[in-house]
């Protein structure tokens, strides 16, 4: 073990290992809600054999076994080229060899958790670039006017631009503890991004590198999912809090308030074009409808139960949302109270994600399954067709929040794998 030792200390002085350390992504398997359900007996007994050891020492230093367990298993190329985008495990090759032939031997390919792909008329083409910190936890690209792409990278610590045309990035150091969940823009265009761990909200001047820092009255409340109307202001969730605020960032006014009932955990936020804020419940399966001015919150509960995560709201003002825990998708009419909701192709299981709407239609993941399907349904036929979501030459990672631009794709990620992925949707050509 003095190898492995020695190569740790290195790991630590060095900036990728800081990355790694929360690599929670590196084996981001299973959605969180999934995890923690999965955990609650303590995670599995890795199984006895040379390696045993160093997947103890180095893996579990990050995460718990129970994502090892969980997830769909690899070749031993495989599991190198995963590993790698996660940790640089060169400075030990002999503990790095025994880390990938433990895995490849009690973890192979299966298919436990294989999805039900669905054909259809589109083809999409995958389009990908690999940031540079490993283990940040790449998520929530986003386009900015000039064409570049900013992203969170939630456990790097970081929030980071992307040309797109040269595939090169610069990323920004946040305060530390911030660990964002995710960036947003501003009406300006300037990038801000939820302090998910040290309870503020942020912006970045891009020239600088410089934080303009805005602190909770709680210092241990979770910021979450960021909106702006149109007049600059802006709204967030605090999911584990129970929150949602309200900041303008031209005078510092910050107002919190509590979700109607008590383990709502408030998640994505979006603004109407009215300007009402509506939020999403990740624990009892509601929407909360937030007043801009005097934050009044009106809650409007899913009749058949469940939870969800992300949604959106269509051009016509309907609310298209994932009902996770049920492994469906629904439309809610906030003009009449109505419900509907479809069952995802893979089944009670699937888990649907992220949620984004593009050409007339609702496209959203199904991160329970293996590989992550990225899943197109046709509101006009009530059907479904789906994609799996590369990650390299494997498939490995969950899509957590998808954006759409203005050239009609889809940004996308893969947080496990550090990759930003634009989709390209074609419907196909009729058979003549």
């Amino acid at each position: 073990m003095g190898q492995l030792q020695q190569a740790v200390g290195r790991w630590e002085m060095s900036r990728s290992l800081t990355a790694a350390l929360v690599a929670a992504a590196a084996f981001a398997f299973v959605p969180l809600a999934a995890q923690a359900q999965g955990q609650a007996k303590g995670p599995p007994a890795l199984p006895d054999g040379p390696g045993k050891d160093q997947v103890a020492a180095v893996c579990t230093g990050c995460h718990v076994t129970g994502l090892i367990n969980a997830s769909s298993g690899y070749t031993r190329d495989h599991w190198k080229q995963l590993i790698a985008t996660m940790i640089d495990l060169s400075p030990a090759p002999d503990s790095q060899n025994a880390i990938i032939d433990y895995l490849a031997k009690n973890f192979p390919p299966n298919d436990r958790r294989k999805p039900t792909m669905v054909s259809g008329n589109f083809d999409v083409t995958f389009k990908e670039w690999v940031m540079p910190q490993l283990g940040s936890r790449v998520r929530d690209p986003i386009q900015h006017a000039d064409g570049s792409i900013w992203y969170a990278g939630q456990y790097g610590n970081l929030i980071g631009r992307l040309d797109p045309r040269t595939g090169q990035a610069r990323e920004y150091k946040l305060p530390p503890g911030s660990m964002p969940h995710t960036v947003q823009l501003d009406p300006q265009g300037r990038p801000w991004y939820s302090g998910n761990k040290n309870g503020t909200v942020g912006m970045i001047d891009p020239a600088t590198g410089q934080a303009t820092v805005y602190k909770m009255p709680n210092p241990k409340s979770d910021p979450h999912t960021l909106a702006f109307n149109k007049d600059g202001i802006l709204f967030f969730s605090f999911q584990a809090s129970n929150l949602i605020g309200r900041l303008d960032p031209k005078t510092g006014d910050l107002k919190v308030v509590s979700a109607p009932n008590p383990k709502s955990q408030p998640y994505d936020v979006r603004v109407a074009p009215d300007g009402t804020v509506w939020v999403s419940c990740n624990a009892r399966g509601c929407f909360l409808k937030v007043n801009p001015v005097t934050m009044e919150i009106t809650e409007y509960p899913f009749p058949a139960g469940g939870s969800t995560r992300r949604f959106i709201i269509a051009d016509d003002g309907m609310i298209w949302f994932n009902n996770s825990n049920r492994g469906g998708i629904g439309r809610f009419n906030p003009k009449t109270g109505e419900f509907k909701e479809w069952q995802s192709p893979s089944g009670p299981r699937s888990h649907p994600y992220g949620a984004a709407w593009l050409g007339g239609a609702y496209w959203y993941n199904e991160s329970g399954m293996r590989p992550d399907p990225l899943v197109r349904f046709d509101p006009a036929t009530e059907t479904f067709q789906s994609w799996a979501i590369p990650s390299g030459g494997i498939y490995a990672g969950i899509l957590r929040n998808a954006r759409t631009t203005r050239e009609g794709n889809l940004l996308i990620h893969q947080t496990a794998t550090n990759r930003i992925i634009q989709v390209t949707p074609q419907r196909r050509a009729a058979a003549r």
